[in-house]
């Protein structure tokens, strides 16, 4: 999953789904930043090695530490488990340790196996060990038969420890607020509620916070495949995977075996850059699929065909007059129904019950909307949630290399309104790190250089990864090779033969598909 954050923190977050998302506040000081903890001295009487390896960060070698040692135990049918250590601090050769959660699905033929194929699912946040343990759905019988499939949980996600947990009722953050603030004081209330967050974040995890970013999760696979005793490791990853992928393939190019990524990020966007573009590729699946619900007397929110016009009516009104949910739960705001229909554009599969919600909101009654947002923020039965979101808006700022300010954010908001004014009607900015301290340790610039080739997956009506950035990555990697999928989703290999038919025979024969090849 690739997820995108949008207007504040407490309005509209929307984030990457995994294949296999006015006036100034003067209030609080934009400049006031969450200590540190934990953040280096200048003294470097500790650190391994390092050299520059060209991309702008220092390249910490996994090679100044201890192969680590553990042993794999049973977990169910041809799967074993194991935690791995690793260090925290790659810049400090004394660091302490972190415990890694790993899953592996051996090789159904191994008279026959390649190797391993490491996988990852994106988010940034989401825990990779499923994708092991549900290989079978995901992964071609034939890739099956040929490579272990090995899921980990990256630092600070899943069941890894120390995992990131800031926050337990997300209603607090993600329901309230009003994306179209009419006061100062409504504004400071989005303020505030970041501001919280963060501190909240650093109150509890602080130790860890600093060290998520992408590199070092990058850096994490180098010890995973040194600890598998492998010269050379396959990589498959899904989404903002295909970020962490190409990071990977760029800080340790020798060990690729072979890498694929689906649902590609632009890997020269930044911060607002890739925020501008993922908003255009909502606002585009929405238009398609309101166009194709005016066309089609069948569709619930048909409105005698303008659900374009009836879509805009009912966002404005709920912008003013929230709709009742469930009992115990929040009424449905205009942040909690576009991060709703944005749960909705990662694959058309999910139209029909956007339809039949969108329905029920214009009659009063805000349920469906709400279990669209639940199911984005993976919302358990029992109320409870995962730490995939904590996770994810925290991995965020560990790799921008940058902070702005609460004006220059809330100023950032016309842009979007231009682009996106269905989707990005917000009058607030985006504080997700505003108040996080300096990154340590920024994600590199992306090159693959010496990885040899890396095919790239793109989809033509995909919203969090549009194709145009996905190109992109195709373009910066040394030798990107492209494939096309022409379908209205979120990554192409698990819905398209002739993609996974590609993607398998460069994986398990190292055919090296045309620099575009359309499915």
């Amino acid at each position: 999953m690739r997820r995108v954050v949008t207007a504040s923190l407490v309005s509209l977050v929307l984030i990457s789904a995994c294949g296999g998302d006015g006036g100034s506040v003067t209030e609080v000081s934009s400049d006031t930043v969450v200590a540190n903890p934990t953040a280096p001295t200048d003294s470097t009487d500790n650190d391994p090695e390092t050299s520059d390896n060209g991309t702008g960060t220092t390249n910490y070698s996994t090679e100044d530490f201890a192969t680590p040692e553990y042993e794999w135990s049973e977990c169910g049918v041809a799967l074993e488990c194991a935690y791995i250590d690793v260090p925290l601090d790659y810049s400090n050769a004394d660091s302490e340790t972190i415990s890694l959660y790993m899953t592996r699905r051996l090789a159904s033929n191994p008279s026959d196996r390649i190797g391993t194929l490491l996988v990852n699912p994106g988010g940034p946040g989401f825990g990779g060990s499923y994708l092991a343990e549900q290989a079978e759905y995901i992964f071609s019988s034939d890739l099956l038969e040929r490579f272990d499939i090995l899921g980990f949980d990256p630092r600070g996600t899943g069941i890894s420890e120390p995992a990131i947990d800031c926050i337990d009722d997300y209603d607090d953050y993600f329901a309230g607020g009003d994306i179209t603030p009419d006061t100062d004081a409504e504004r400071q209330e989005l303020v505030d509620s970041a501001k919280d967050f963060t501190e909240t974040c650093f109150d509890k995890n602080g130790d860890i916070l600093p060290y998520v970013g992408t590199n070092n999760v990058a850096r994490d696979m180098d010890m995973i495949r040194r600890s598998l005793g492998e010269d050379t490791i396959s990589y498959f990853g899904f989404s903002y995977g295909s970020e962490l992928g190409s990071v990977w393939a760029t800080m340790f190019p020798d060990t690729v075996r072979a890498a694929v990524l689906d649902g590609a990020t632009d890997p020269e966007a930044d911060r607002l850059d890739g925020s501008l573009q993922q908003s255009k590729g909502f606002e585009q699946s929405i238009s398609t699929f309101l166009a194709r619900c005016s066309a089609d007397r069948v569709c619930a929110f048909h409105n005698n065909g303008d659900a374009e016009g009836a879509f805009d009516e009912l966002m404005a009104e709920l912008d003013e007059n929230p709709v009742p949910t469930r009992s115990g739960r929040p009424d449905l705001t205009r942040g909690m129904a576009l991060t709703a229909v944005a749960q909705a554009m990662y694959t058309s599969s999910r139209w029909d019950t956007l339809e039949r919600a969108l329905d029920d909101a214009q009659a009063g009654n805000g349920s469906g909307l709400l279990d669209l947002f639940d199911a984005y923020f993976q919302r358990q039965p029992n109320g409870s949630y995962g730490n995939e979101l904590e996770a994810f808006l925290n991995i965020l700022c560990a790799d921008e290399p940058t902070r702005i300010t609460i004006e220059e954010a809330d100023a950032e908001s016309t842009r979007f309104n231009e682009i996106a004014p269905r989707f990005r009607p917000g009058t607030t900015g985006d504080y997700t790190c505003v108040f996080w301290p300096e990154a340590i340790d920024p994600r590199i610039t992306i090159t693959g250089a010496g990885a040899g080739p890396i095919v790239v997956i793109g989809t033509t009506g995909d919203s969090a990864t549009p194709l145009e950035g996905t190109r992109n990555m195709a373009r910066v990697l040394e030798d990107g090779r492209l494939i096309v999928v022409t379908a209205e989703r979120h990554t192409g290999y698990t819905s398209d033969a002739c993609a996974q038919r590609t993607a398998d025979a460069y994986l398990l024969d190292l055919v090296i598909p045309d620099e575009e090849t359309n499915c």
